[in-house]
């Protein structure tokens, strides 16, 4: 798969993320299963994949806005480091910029941003691959607008996505991060970024 996405005109972070992300993910998951399998949490473990907010509690929606406020605070601190650290490493470093103070505080934000929003709707996925190229497209490179653009396009792709999951099969649910935003766009949009402008095939 590395080998044949050598071969798009995709830069090589984006390479990194889908080669890379797909190994991991895949790897994690099935450390998952075993630790599911061991103590005997398959049920709940199948929930958290298909993921979803039928089950969500107003606990977990609290977590969710504290660990998400400081999260979001954090990425608003240094969106203008992200703006100058998407140019490269050596225009943000020729700048003054510290890089790795920068990079250590988007990987906490990150952190606790995904980690909140997982453990409330588990693992709905697609929407953080989809939303910040659209917006990217809509507002630009600005992280100071792709930031909050993002959180509040992702909000309203994921309450569309919980809407067509109730309606779908009534009154049960459709996992939201399985299926709907996978069918909404998270597939062709991967598909998109993997063949890249050369349309070379997976």
């Amino acid at each position: 798969m590395i080998g044949n996405l050598s071969k798009t005109g995709l830069t090589p972070p984006v390479k990194l993320a889908l080669a890379g992300g797909v190994a991991i993910g895949t790897f994690v998951q099935s450390i998952s299963s075993i630790i599911a399998l061991h103590f005997q949490l398959e049920k709940q473990l199948s929930f958290w994949i298909a993921g979803g907010l039928a089950n969500t509690t107003w606990p977990a929606v609290q977590i969710l806005m504290l660990t998400g406020s400081i999260g979001l605070i954090i990425a608003f601190f240094i969106a203008r480091s992200l703006t100058l650290l998407s140019l490269g490493d050596d225009v943000a470093t020729g700048l003054g910029q510290n890089n790795i103070i920068t990079k250590s505080a988007a990987i906490i934000a990150v952190f606790m941003l995904t980690g909140a929003a997982v453990t409330t709707a588990g693992a709905v996925g697609f929407i953080g691959l989809i939303i910040p190229h659209i917006v990217r497209f809509l507002v630009g490179t600005d992280y100071k607008w792709i930031i909050p653009a993002s959180a509040i396009f992702g909000a309203v792709l994921l309450v569309v996505a919980d809407i067509l999951a109730r309606m779908v099969n009534a009154p049960f649910e459709t996992p939201v991060g399985g299926a709907i935003t996978s069918i909404i766009g998270g597939v062709p949009f991967f598909l998109y970024l993997a063949r890249g402008r050369g349309g070379a095939k997976l």
